[in-house]
């Protein structure tokens, strides 16, 4: 199964955090899995950082890459194609990040672990 994280799926990980879901924890630590991070979920981070409501041991530039390095998470830029996929989405969610994690699993075919129950309204996989 090829999966991308959602942003706090991502933090959870790399912090070792309670907050994962077994599923979420097994899916990731299945060695047959290979586990994406978006350039969105970086942008989105890096945003947060840069306005004082989310703390990192060091500057988003080079504590992402060493996370993602560590934890044999692959990088996802953003493709033109898989945004397209915007303008044929519902209008549950507001969250342009989101709606970018979503666009990139559809195109993409790739399961995105997230606790967010919004994201089930779209016509993606999901788990959690």
């Amino acid at each position: 199964m090829n999966i991308l994280l959602d942003t706090c799926s991502f933090l959870w990980i790399i912090s070792g955090s309670g907050e994962l879901s077994t599923t979420a924890r097994e899916a990731f630590a299945d060695p047959g899995n290979e586990v994406f991070l978006s350039a969105a979920s970086c942008w989105e981070i890096s945003v947060k950082w840069s306005l004082g409501k989310l703390r990192l041991p060091e500057d988003p530039a080079r504590f992402l890459p060493k996370q993602r390095s560590q934890h044999f998470i692959e990088p996802l830029p953003i493709a033109e194609q898989a945004v397209f996929h915007l303008a044929k989405l519902p209008h549950h969610h507001k969250d342009p990040f989101d709606l970018i994690l979503i666009c990139q699993a559809i195109e993409h075919s790739l399961v995105l672990l997230t606790p967010d129950p919004l994201i089930t309204q779209y016509p993606v996989r999901a788990a959690w």
